[in-house]
């Protein structure tokens, strides 16, 4: 499994709301909650695409 640099973190916003994200280790997802999306981590690199993004409840 990936782990984000929790520097990375401090930088990341949701493209969408520009809030921060948080990161989902199981899913290997950043979360946005005010969006209610997630962004896939795909071979370490966060997708921050709103097309590529999942919708979460």
């Amino acid at each position: 499994m990936t782990k984000i640099d929790p520097k990375m973190l401090e930088v990341l916003v949701c493209p969408i709301t520009f809030s921060l994200l948080s990161y989902n280790q199981e899913s290997q997802e950043l979360v946005s909650t005010s969006a209610k999306l997630a962004y896939p981590i795909r071979n370490g690199i966060p997708v921050m695409l709103p097309s590529e993004a999942r919708e979460i409840d």
